[in-house]
């Protein structure tokens, strides 16, 4: 198509139309395996926006993918036409009618935050997927999506009252509960809304049709059931059967992929939160067998929660930063867990409900453990399984878990032969299949480990995806329980539910949609289930050569490439954790960790130019990256974008030369170092509004932004001093003073000396520029050779054993992170990971053996609020800081759940950065910061953050090792 036909396009709607290669690249996947280039991609504002999308796709035969957050696993939401977003306009809650306890929507609100909400009038949408802080209400709609708590709540179809549609046409249309006498005036109605229901009738009354579709749909009993459209739904009442009950067109729309309407609003019918005291009983299990066995003996109990572990999923754990944590409850090696929660009123109930619950587990005798969770040990259990899907990505090389059979359900009394038979079918493929996830409604996803990248596996990917179709086929399931059909099961839907029924669906398809405009390729004329797919087949792969070492994921290429596209880069800063800042400033695919994943996996696969990191589009996506490294914890498959993107701009920079402000800012020890010679003269200037101002505008600084004094100190002055008073220590420690402590942060280097001292530490100081300048600028050459030079330095403290104490959380870290990708070494470079300390881990340490007590401090009380470093995040934790400021006795300690404070080193002082540095500090640090009592201590051990909160504050953070000092009893 032309580009003047799009601009064309572009210029008639009130909100965007993108056509450009990045914006393409970005949509071309979502969550599945497959990857459709699209012709543009399109942010409507209004209905009207939708309106003008659906002439212009008719008028040119193209389709129009309708998408939210991206995160459907069945390639739904990927299409060669135009991809219509409306996660960034679509996203407000209209009415909330507390008396019939319903909310009125539009598909861009996120599930989490409609209830956040909602709880404050004690109601929620119960329906929860595994995505649920980023997936989004009209992609709920679009899969009928269930999760965990469908066994209590119901699916998303039980919850849909009306939609608000436009029609292919662009006509309006609004779907709702009806009485049979509506309906009957509905088929007068000379409109296409008219044409659908006269369809319908003359369809769905026909004897032979309605038994057609009894006989072949999956069992009315399987709750959760998506294959084709549900007209066997809509059989169900008055109209069709002489019932009670009323006819609505939602629970057809509901899991119809936005093949048949768009939709703009969603009136949702929503439940009281659930009862107030909750426990989990984990049961633990030898065998699958034994695991299958249990689920319907413990179903008979009013359980919330029936959700199940296998071994592979269990094992993934082990290796990733953020879930390691939660696997506290695991004993032992089971090749299975049932996580079966119970609620209750009261104490008492939920206790009884407990008992009698166990009472049905030891019955069995099949579980060789139990134990029982409550409180935030609950959550901390369901965010393990919810990571499951992005914990698989996160396996080493091409194999992986691939979704296409993982969506069965049968009903619960043929769950345990029909996961047997499926076991004997992955057997004969010698395949060691992974079982987790809705035990409890009868849906295990089921997923066979392949190399796509290879024919032989995409012809098992077909043939494995035939016999698991024929197998549920057999038990009268569905093959598509929540996830959809999409493009990986709409082929297999014939065999399914029979040809007659699949004809059915054509002709209702053809009535909804006559120019089959509305994401085409789904659910009927599917798209082959083994095309399309992310990876080109049997191609040889680039050789890829990087400076950093990236043979824990058997290169850069693959590292890219363990973003499966789940999502989790895109929950709010409403949710927990600090993953992506960037984009919860902008909102912007582009500036999430999957966007810019999914980018560098594009061009460094199809690149034509001898250098693959030589694009634009790149440069573009890791522009906005603060390389805070949340990515590297909180993405369930270890995506660490800072890395990636260290690796980029050395890349790109060796092509394309490097600026003069990155060689001010990766060089700035040096200029700092000659600036703190003459502090004074320095310092005025930095001061000086015309001086200062010419400096900045050299340099490309904001001139919004002050500027970091320096200063001159010699620290070995103080050592001999303290040495000389023979201070008798229970430790010796090696106090690491890297660049940032040197010539910027002086105060706190001499509160960590007197702090160390003053507690019985002998102390040895060990001066090092660790390089955190040059990575984040991608000055590689320069940064390996100073990990070299300090490691070699480091060899006869790493030979005594002694702590390795560091101040600033991106300096001593590096020890621990991107040294390892540095020194070639890696025994060594691991005893140095090993040895490195935040100096709030080693107090912490010390504290916990007793070598440190309160005794030491004031018992004056204080309040304290804590902003932790993202790296600290990310590679440590930020309870060490609690648990050190929490020592006075009367200190009150509060951690600011904050996020990226926005600063991320030279980021926020460069001009084009600053508004979007100011914009991220602006979303959680500083309001908290500001509503703070004038006499609350905040406490940031990041230099940025300490630099930033006074930037946005106004108000002075200090690090907590000079709260401590500030502390301490004379």
């Amino acid at each position: 198509m032309q580009i003047s036909v799009l601009k064309e396009l572009s210029d008639n709607l009130e909100g965007e139309l993108k056509f450009d290669n990045l914006s393409k690249t970005l949509y071309a996947t979502d969550a599945s395996v497959y990857r459709k280039i699209p012709l543009g991609v399109a942010f409507p504002k209004t209905d009207n926006d939708l309106k003008v999308l659906l002439r212009f796709a008719t008028d040119h035969d193209i389709g129009l993918v309708p998408r939210t957050a991206g995160t459907s696993l069945a390639g739904q939401c990927v299409g060669d036409g135009i991809i219509v977003d409306t996660s960034r306009y679509f996203t407000k809650i209209i009415h909330l009618n507390e008396k019939k306890r319903q909310v009125v929507v539009q598909p861009g609100v996120v599930r989490d935050e409609l209830n956040r909400y909602l709880k404050p009038y004690g109601l929620f949408f119960g329906p929860n997927t595994s995505t649920s802080n980023r997936c989004m209400i009209g992609g709920m709609v679009g899969n009928n999506s269930s999760g965990t708590t469908s066994i209590q709540y119901g699916v998303t179809r039980d919850k849909v009252v009306a939609l608000k549609t436009i029609l292919a046409d662009g006509s309006d249309a609004f779907f709702e509960e009806i009485t049979k006498k509506i309906f009957e005036e509905k088929l007068k109605v000379d409109s296409l809304e008219g044409k659908i229901y006269k369809f319908l009738y003359q369809e769905l009354s026909d004897p032979k049709i309605q038994q057609e579709i009894l006989s072949e749909f999956p069992k009315p009993t399987i709750h959760r059931r998506n294959t084709g459209y549900a007209v066997d739904e809509l059989l169900r009442s008055s109209v069709f059967d002489g019932n009670d009950a009323n006819f609505n067109l939602c629970k057809l729309l509901s899991g119809s992929e936005g093949t048949l309407a768009f939709t703009t609003e969603i009136t949702l019918q929503l439940d009281e939160l659930p009862p107030e005291y909750a426990a989990m009983v984990a049961t633990h299990y030898s065998s699958l067998e034994d695991c299958l066995s249990d689920v319907a003996p413990v179903m008979t109990h009013s359980l919330h929660l029936c959700e199940m572990m296998d071994k592979v999923i269990l094992d993934c754990t082990k290796n990733n930063r953020q879930q390691l944590k939660n696997r506290f409850f695991v004993e032992g090696d089971p090749a299975a867990i049932l996580m079966l929660e119970v609620k209750a009123t009261s104490t008492e109930k939920l206790e009884q409900e407990i008992e009698n619950l166990q009472k049905t587990i030891q019955k069995s005798g099949l579980s060789y453990a139990s134990p029982v969770l409550y409180g935030d040990d609950i959550r901390k259990a369901i965010e393990l399984r919810k990571a499951g899907l992005g914990l698989l990505g996160n396996m080493v090389g091409d194999k992986k878990a691939v979704a296409c059979i993982e969506d069965t359900a049968v009903a619960l009394e043929d769950l345990k032969d029909f996961i047997l038979e499926f076991s004997e079918i992955m057997a004969g493929y010698k395949q060691n299949a992974v079982y987790y996830a809705h035990a409890g409604a009868g849906e295990l996803h089921l997923r066979p480990i392949l190399n796509l990248k290879k024919s032989s596996d995409v012809a098992i990917f077909r043939a494995i995806t035939a016999d698991v179709a024929k197998l549920t086929k057999k038990y009268k399931g569905s093959f598509s329980g929540e996830h959809g059909d999409g493009i990986v099961r709409a082929e297999f839907i014939p065999l399914m539910i029979g040809e007659s029924n699949y004809k059915l669906l054509k002709r209702l398809k053809s009535v909804f949609d006559p120019s089959c405009i509305l994401n085409p390729g789904k659910i009927v004329d599917a798209y082959p289930m083994d095309e399309s797919l992310r990876y080109e087949i049997d191609r040889k792969e680039p050789e890829i050569n990087t400076l950093m070492d990236f043979s824990d994921s058997e290169g850069i290429l693959k590292a890219a490439e363990k973003c499966n596209g789940s999502g989790d880069c895109r929950k709010s800063q409403h949710m927990a954790g600090a993953m992506c800042p960037s984009y919860h400033a902008t909102s912007n695919e582009k500036d999430t960790t999957r966007g810019r994943a999914n980018t560098l996996r594009e061009f460094l696969t199809n690149s034509d130019k001898p250098n693959q990191f030589d694009h634009e589009e790149l440069k573009e996506v890791f522009d906005l990256c603060l390389s805070c490294k949340a990515c590297a914890s909180e993405c369930p498959s270890n995506v660490d974008i800072a890395t990636l993107k260290a690796e980029f701009l050395y890349q790109y920079q060796e092509t394309n030369g490097y600026t003069f402000r990155s060689k001010l800012f990766a060089n700035s020890t040096r200029s700092n170092a000659l600036g703190s010679k003459f502090s004074g003269l320095t310092n005025a200037v930095y001061d000086s509004k015309i001086l200062g101002g010419i400096l900045k505008k050299v340099s490309g600084v904001a001139v919004e932004r002050s500027l970091p004094k320096v200063y001159s100190f010699n620290f070995d002055n103080i050592i001999q001093s303290i040495n000389s008073k023979k201070v008798n220590s229970c430790k010796k420690v090696v106090l690491y003073l890297d660049e940032f402590t040197k010539y910027l942060d002086v105060e706190v280097g001499k509160d960590a000396i007197h702090v160390l001292q003053k507690l019985g530490y002998e102390v040895e100081l060990f001066y090092a520029e660790s390089g955190r300048t040059y990575l984040s600028k991608g000055f590689l050459k320069e940064a390996k050779k100073l990990a070299v030079k300090n490691i070699e330095a480091l060899k006869p403290i790493l030979e005594k054993d002694l702590p390795i104490v560091g101040l600033e959380p991106s300096a001593i870290l590096s020890f621990r992170d991107e040294y390892k990708r540095l020194y070639d070494d890696k025994v060594l470079v691991d005893r140095l990971a090993k040895q490195s300390f935040l100096i709030e881990e080693f107090l912490a340490q010390e504290i916990a053996v007793g070598n440190i007590s309160a005794d030491s401090f004031t018992s004056e009380a204080r309040t304290v609020k804590i902003h932790g470093h993202c790296h600290q995040k990310a590679l440590s934790n930020q309870k060490v800081t609690f648990d050190v400021l929490n020592l006075p006795k009367n200190y009150k300690v509060s951690i600011i759940a904050s996020g990226c404070c926005g600063m991320a080193g030279s980021f926020g002082y460069e001009k084009e950065h600053y508004e979007t540095s100011m914009a991220v500090g602006e979303l959680k640090l500083f309001p908290a910061v500001r509503k703070s009592d004038v006499n609350t201590i905040i406490s940031a051990n990041g230099t940025s953050c300490r630099h930033q909160i006074f930037d946005g504050t106004g108000r002075k953070a200090l690090h907590p090792i000079t709260i401590l000092r500030q502390a301490l009893l004379a």
